[in-house]
């Protein structure tokens, strides 16, 4: 039966030499709460103890298009971190403490190689995020992904006490924002990036191996810089400053995320020149002239994530994440009004 499953595509021994390669790389993930091993049927983790009132919060997400420029390089050992990084930067959105990750990997072939590579990635990423990698699906997909393609989504879990949530409710006219650097394009806006440097052509691979003097590095290294993972600043700005409100910039970039962390009756005044805008993003609106709304409604254009503070508290917030070595910058104000965000 093996034979027949191996000559249908699937090679179930190239399964079980996946698992082997990545042994290594899923246990170095394991913290407090892991019960069980690698290969059970389920992920056990059990609930931290010293919670009043523990409330769980959940993010599921993929990578989406940027997985081309992984195939085009041929590099696949950090497009896991940017699977991981979607998923727990949303869930600490809410104050949680990212618990546990799971990943599913759909593949046209089983490379046992790529595979580890893929999920090192993933490893990597919980452990930024200190989370454990618990468990996972590798999917082999004959005749529906090409054998050089693959597809790659997760799933995470973190905790937080009922009365810690970061909900938004706190916010308030003159409370001041504070923006985190990202560390590129991040996972968001492929699609636009792929037509901006024209990557579904033969000579995309070419392209992106040119070398760019504004960025200081060929243009595919540039784009498949991982996300950054915000878990642990972000968890200590909550615990040593406070926030009141906080929105991961990702799909929809400044016009569409600021708005979710705001109420009915606030909105948010960005003001332009008080961060610095990568290269990336000057490089690619210039070159395909995109107009300047449609660069903030794609991109997070040098800002990956944007808390809100008391006023009184705004340089702590700074000092604070320095100190947690992020960027960080001052760049509005929350103000009455209807909600929504005026970038001027």
């Amino acid at each position: 039966m093996s034979n027949a499953y191996k000559n249908a595509g699937v090679d179930v021994e190239a399964g079980y030499e996946s698992v082997r390669l990545i042994k290594g790389d899923v246990k170095k993930t394991f913290i407090e709460g892991v019960l069980g091993g690698i290969g059970g049927f389920g992920g056990l983790f059990e609930i931290p103890k010293g919670y009043e009132n523990p409330v769980l919060v959940s993010g599921t997400d993929g990578v989406g298009t940027k997985l081309r420029i992984a195939f085009l390089m041929d590099k696949h050992d950090t497009i896991g971190q940017d699977c991981v990084a979607m998923c727990v930067n949303d869930v600490a959105c809410s104050g949680a403490k990212p618990l546990f990750f799971l990943d599913y990997l759909a593949v046209g072939k089983n490379y046992p190689e790529k595979v580890a590579q893929i999920v090192k990635g993933v490893a990597d990423g919980c452990v930024l995020a200190g989370c454990a990698l618990v468990g996972g699906e590798t999917a082999e997909m004959p005749g529906f992904y090409p054998v050089d393609e693959y597809d790659l989504a997760g799933f995470s879990v973190g905790i937080v006490e009922k009365s810690k949530i970061t909900d938004g409710d706190r916010a308030k006219a003159g409370d001041v924002l504070i923006g985190i650097a990202s560390s590129g394009v991040h996972s968001n806006g492929y699609s636009l990036v792929r037509k901006v440097f024209d990557l579904n052509s033969d000579s995309a691979k070419e392209t992106l191996h040119t070398y760019s003097e504004e960025l200081g590095k060929t243009i595919g290294e540039e784009l498949l810089t991982p996300t950054k993972i915000y878990v642990k600043p972000l968890l200590k700005l909550i615990e040593e400053v406070g926030i009141n409100t906080v929105s991961h910039i990702t799909g929809g970039g400044f016009i569409e995320n600021v708005p979710r962390m705001l109420p009915e009756n606030l909105r948010a005044v960005i003001k332009k020149g008080t961060w610095d805008i990568l290269p990336i993003f000057d490089l690619m609106q210039k070159k395909a002239d995109i107009a300047e709304r449609d660069m903030y409604n794609t991109f997070n254009m040098g800002i990956g994530m944007i808390v809100a503070v008391d006023a009184d508290k705004a340089q702590k917030a700074v000092d604070c994440l320095a100190e947690a070595g992020e960027k960080a910058y001052i760049i509005g104000e929350l103000t009455e009004g209807e909600n929504g965000v005026d970038i001027i």
